[in-house]
C-alpha cells in the first residue's frame, strides 16, 4: 500500500529581486550602475527587482563578481521563487475541480489512511493526483480515457468509473510491492493445481500459500475490499510483460465465490493476452467471449466435468453425499454447493449453505 509522505512548504517566499534591492541599498549602489556592470539595461534590472524577470544563470554569475554573493545563492533564490509562483498558479487551477474531487470515494481513502484529510479543494485534488501518480486533472482524464478503452467489460456495467479506477489503483499499489518471479505459463499452471488443493484449508493456511505460489509464477494476488459505488468481484491486468495482477474483493465472503473468482481471474491470465483489463462485476447481464471462457476455465478447474456429471447422475444432494463427493475430488464442499446452485439444481436458500465457509477481509495499514 502507498505510504503517506509529508513535505515542508513555507507560506511565504522572497524573490531574488527583493534581496538584490536590499543589497544594493546597503552598499549605496544605483540600479543604473549595476545595469552597466552587468551589461543589462536599466529596465531589465527594474524587472528583476520587481520579480517580473528572472535572474538568469549568466546574471547570477555577473552579480557574484559585482557583489561577491555566490551565483548559487541567486540561482537558489530564483528557483524557489519561481517554484512558489508555479505552486500558486497550480493551486488556483486545482481549486476549480471540486466536482471532480467529489466524484471519488475520498472519505474511504481518508479512512484507510491512504490520503490525508484536507480543508480545501485544491489540497484535496492534489492529494488525489498524488495517489493516482499523475500531474494534473487533464492528465488523469487522458490516462483514464485510454484505460477505459482497455477495459473488457459488460455494456451493462453498474459500478462508478471513479470508484472502479480507485479500487484498481489500490490493487496496483499493493501488487507493486509483491516480489514476483518472471511470469511463466507452465509454472502458473502447476501453481493452480496446487492452489486448488488448498480450498479445504483455513485462510491462515491457504492465503499466504496461494499468494506465494502465484508470485513464484509471476502473478501478484492482492485483496482489496469494495469501495462505495462498486459491485466488483475481481479484476486482472498486466503490470508489465513479466508480471500479472489479480485483485479480489471478497464481495460475497463465501468460499464458493472466493475460489471461483480466483480461478476465473486465473483463466484470464492463462487464456488471454497481456493487454487490457478484465473487470468482473456481479450480476452482469451479458458477457464477452473472454468472460465466458474464463467462467468455463474456473468451472472445470474446480470441479472436473467428468466428476460433476457423475454427481448429477447420482442425484443425491444431501449433506453426507456432498461432503463425500467433495472429499473424493479434494475440494471444499461449499464449492460443490455453489456449483449446484449456479446450475439451478439447488435453491439459493438450501440448508446446505451451512457447508459454505464465510471469510472476511482484515484491513491492515502500512507503517
Amino acid at each position: 500500500m502507498s505510504k503517506m509522505t509529508y513535505r515542508y512548504e513555507p507560506d511565504y517566499v522572497i524573490s531574488p529581486g527583493e534581496i538584490l534591492e536590499e543589497t544594493l541599498m546597503s552598499r549605496g549602489l544605483q540600479k543604473v550602475e549595476v545595469a552597466e556592470r552587468c551589461g543589462l539595461s536599466a529596465k531589465q534590472v527594474s524587472l528583476i527587482l520587481s520579480g517580473k524577470a528572472p535572474v538568469t544563470p549568466e546574471t547570477a554569475i555577473n552579480l557574484e563578481r559585482i557583489l561577491g554573493v555566490s551565483a548559487n545563492v541567486w540561482n537558489n533564490l530564483e528557483a524557489k521563487f519561481r517554484l512558489s509562483k508555479a505552486r500558486e498558479r497550480d493551486s488556483s487551477e486545482l481549486s476549480k475541480h471540486g466536482e471532480w474531487l467529489r466524484s471519488f470515494p475520498v472519505k474511504e481513502l481518508i479512512r484507510k489512511g491512504i490520503i490525508e484529510k484536507s480543508e480545501d479543494v485544491a489540497t484535496g485534488v492534489s492529494h488525489l493526483l498524488d495517489f493516482f501518480g499523475v500531474g494534473s486533472v487533464d492528465a488523469w482524464s487522458d490516462h483514464c480515457k485510454r484505460l477505459q478503452v482497455s477495459f473488457r467489460r459488460s455494456p451493462t456495467f453498474r459500478s462508478s468509473f471513479e470508484s472502479l479506477v480507485t479500487w484498481l489503483r489500490l490493487g496496483e499499489l499493493e501488487a507493486a510491492e509483491v516480489d514476483c518471479a518472471t511470469y511463466d505459463k507452465s509454472a502458473f499452471e502447476t501453481a493452480l493445481k496446487k492452489i486448488r488443493k488448498l480450498s479445504c484449508e483455513v485462510p491462515a493456511v491457504f492465503e499466504p500459500k496461494m499468494r506465494e505460489l502465484c508470485a513464484s509464477a509471476g502473478v501478484a494476488v492482492v485483496f482489496v475490499g469494495e469501495l462505495p459505488g462498486t459491485h466488483l468481484s475481481g479484476a486482472t491486468c498486466w503490470l508489465s510483460p513479466n508480471k500479472a495482477m489479480m485483485v479480489l474483493s471478497l464481495r460475497y465472503k463465501t468460499d464458493d465465490h472466493l475460489w471461483f473468482t480466483l480461478f476465473h481471474e486465473a483463466g484470464h491470465i492463462k487464456l488471454h493476452g497481456k493487454k487490457g483489463f478484465f473487470i468482473d462485476e456481479d450480476k452482469q447481464e451479458s458477457f464477452s467471449e473472454e468472460e465466458l471462457a474464463a467462467d468455463l476455465f474456473a468451472t472445470n478447474q474446480l470441479i472436473p466435468r467428468k466428476a460433476y456429471r457423475k454427481l448429477v447422475r447420482m442425484g443425491k444432494y444431501d449433506e453426507e453425499n456432498i461432503i463425500g463427493f467433495a472429499k473424493s475430488i479434494n475440494i471444499a464442499p461449499g464449492i460443490v454447493v455453489g456449483r449446484l446452485q449456479h446450475e439451478e439444481i439447488l435453491s439459493w436458500r438450501t440448508p446446505l449453505n451451512s457447508l459454505k465457509r464465510r471469510f472476511r477481509l482484515v484491513e491492515t495499514r502500512s507503517a
